[in-house]
């Protein structure tokens, strides 16, 4: 006998943003993507190159707008574009963590290892970062 293997389904961007609704997320059309929220939080998620889904950083839902998360340097804040801000709670960041995760699976998306750690700010310089220190005299590797 002789196995075929059947052709994978490549899903189009629009059949992952409909499959999320199975796992609990809202979904509204926005202009070059999908607003998805669940339980008070939310993101933009917008059609990258052949249809793969890019998320955006996913944050606390205040109205029609979605707060990011920012470090204030000894606690968490959420900010709107107008600069409102609204404290981090440990359940807010256990919650967000949740629901990128969740979103990630969702849309068939790596987890990567920096972001499951727990909550990260797209303002804040973590380790690695190429040339971080340059303009030190000597480098430590040097």
């Amino acid at each position: 006998m002789f196995f075929r293997r059947e052709t994978p389904r490549i899903l189009s961007f629009d059949d992952k943003i409909g499959a999320l609704r199975n796992l609990g997320f809202e979904t509204a059309k926005a202009p070059n993507g999908a607003r998805i929220s669940r339980k008070g939080f939310g993101a933009f998620v917008k059609e990258g190159p052949a249809g793969a889904p890019e998320p955006g950083e996913p944050g606390l839902l205040m109205g029609e707008h979605i707060a990011g998360l920012v470090d204030g340097g000894y606690q968490k804040f959420f900010l709107t574009h107008d600069n409102h801000k609204v404290p981090a709670l440990a359940e807010h960041l256990k919650a967000i963590h949740t629901f990128q995760e969740d979103l990630y699976e969702g849309l068939g998306l790596p987890s990567l290892y920096n972001l499951s750690l727990g909550s990260v700010c797209k303002d804040h310089l973590y380790d690695r970062v190429k040339d971080r220190d340059k303009g030190v005299p000597t480098r430590a590797w040097e």
